[in-house]
């Protein structure tokens, strides 16, 4: 009992060792991060010793006081690794925030340019003032880094604690750790890029390809599965739960109406092919893009700097949809003005040779190749997330179906072409059939994101499942009966199986995030 009383754990040796206020607690400090600036083509980075951190979460703690984060707001995650096996098993605590990675993700895919690299240091922080809230950086990160303000209406994240590190001062984090499993090391960045290049490279068991950020942070000692090639493969102790990512309605919105637009077009094509009338497929198609545009405004936290998203168009597919639909709908106003033209008698109208010129023929060509263009804009915005149930397969699909289904109903709603019915009627079929087939993979092991998505659409969100294929089979028998509806009911059906899009994917992110 006397032993006992005189054990401490490392949390209480870190205080008493404190309060001593010794003049050797700068020089310990500084032990923990590089005495010089990183050199040419160096950059600071994270070193955590796997053995060493016990979870006590003191740096996470640190870090939202000395940050001044929110109630709920977190930069700095503590969870578990587990592998081996039941005569061998391995827990080991991990402690993440930012990577501050070579290729930034959140950078690259940022449309304001709402990030920045340091040129000296390798940090990279996020410029709140820059930021419109499109949490675009959110979806693209593979960390779970960047985490959204409701209050602010931006993305905030870990800079490194950089005016601390400025002065010589280590980072709340690692001052905070009792058991100094945190420090500060430099980092070559060519090295870093050569290890992205190796076919085994991992840089922590069950996380996303390591060339696709290339992350800076170093964990030592840490599992991976190249260490336990015999044993249970290691993993997060929370891997296999199930968990509904957000919304996003405005998102769901924009990306049903855009492609209905879209699918109006590509009607307007064929209608025009076949010399049937295209206005109202034109005035169609024009509405719901432009609906949809509008929608997305109401996504961004900060609105009113909506117009500053075409300044990463260099690296970031959301800027280039910005730009692309944005295009778009001038264009379909024009066209549609000019098939209203065509059918006008007016005197002052038969003066301007516009049927001659054929501008609405060569024009809907044209706006559709746009639409199309546009379309796969939005495919590469969730594709370059590397996320799994967003690959660029899947994506392309299912947007490209919406589109051809769209088309068909609002092709034979307008004019009646029996080529439109058998376009809706086979694009339905073909969808259905492959979201059957997916839900098949409901019966295989957690473990698999893939697998995790047909959990979430056969359990939490069944009933949206069962409702999003009902309404399709409703939709196609409406088409004998009432096609405007059907156009309705099928349009409504799409918009259910985006909302699983969405809400089924599972994100990449790191253990306790």
């Amino acid at each position: 009992v006397a032993d006992q009383k005189r054990l401490q754990t490392a949390v209480a040796r870190f205080s008493e060792w404190h309060d001593r206020d010794t003049p050797e607690l700068e020089s310990h400090y500084r032990k923990l991060i590089p005495l010089e600036k990183p050199g040419p083509g160096e950059q600071y980075a994270f070193e955590v010793d796997v053995e060493a951190c016990s979870g006590c979460k003191a740096c996470v703690s640190a870090c939202h006081s000395l940050n001044g984060l929110d109630e709920n707001e977190t930069w700095r995650d503590v969870g578990n690794l587990v592998g081996g096996d039941e005569w061998d098993p391995i827990v080991q605590t991990i402690t993440t925030a930012c990577h501050h990675c070579a290729e930034p993700g959140c950078m690259d895919g940022c449309p304001v340019l709402a990030y920045d690299k340091d040129d000296v240091t390798g940090i990279v922080r996020h410029l709140d003032d820059q930021c419109i809230g499109c949490q675009y950086c959110v979806l693209k990160c593979p960390y779970d880094v960047p985490k959204y303000s409701e209050s602010r209406g931006i993305v905030r994240k870990c800079d490194m604690c950089h005016e601390r590190l400025g002065v010589g001062e280590a980072p709340a984090c690692v001052q905070a750790c009792p058991n100094e499993a945190i420090r500060i090391t430099t980092v070559y960045q060519d090295e870093v890029a050569a290890v992205a290049r190796r076919e085994s490279a991992e840089f922590l068991a069950g996380t996303v390809d390591y060339s696709y950020t290339m992350p800076t942070t170093r964990f030592v000692r840490a599992v991976t599965e190249k260490d336990s090639e015999e044993k249970r493969q290691p993993q997060f102790v929370d891997a296999s739960r199930l968990r509904v990512e957000p919304t996003h309605f405005p998102l769901v919105v924009m990306l049903i109406l855009t492609q209905a637009g879209a699918g109006c077009f590509a009607a307007a094509q064929i209608a025009r092919s076949n010399g049937l009338e295209v206005f109202w497929l034109l005035f169609a198609g024009t509405v719901l893009a432009g609906l949809g545009i509008n929608a997305a405004v109401l996504h961004l936290g900060r609105p009113m700097k909506a117009w500053r998203a075409f300044l990463g168009w260099r690296k970031s597919w959301l800027s280039r949809e910005i730009i692309s639909f944005g295009g778009l709908v001038p264009l379909a106003i024009l066209l549609t003005g000019l098939a209203l033209v065509e059918g006008v008698t007016w005197p002052w109208l038969n003066a301007l040779p516009v049927a001659e010129w054929k501008l609405v023929d060569y024009g809907i060509p044209v706006l559709l190749c746009i639409a199309l263009a546009s379309v796969w804009t939005s495919v590469m915005v969730y594709a370059d997330t590397h996320r799994p149930f967003w690959s660029l397969p899947r994506a392309t699909f299912k947007f490209y179906s919406t589109v051809c289904i769209l088309a068909g109903a609002a092709g034979w709603a307008a004019s009646g072409g029996e080529v439109f019915l058998a376009l809706t009627v086979t694009s339905v079929t073909g969808k259905l059939i492959y979201e059957l087939f997916f839900l098949n993979k409901r019966h295989g092991s957690r473990a698999d994101m893939l697998n995790q998505s047909a959990y979430l659409m056969c359990g939490p969100l069944r009933s949206v499942t069962v409702a999003r294929q009902l309404l399709a089979l409703i939709g196609v028998a409406l088409l004998w009966v009432n096609p405007l509806a059907a156009f309705g009911i099928l349009l409504l059906a799409e918009g259910c199986e985006r909302y699983l899009f969405f809400r089924a994917v599972v994100a990449w992110r790191m253990p306790g995030a």
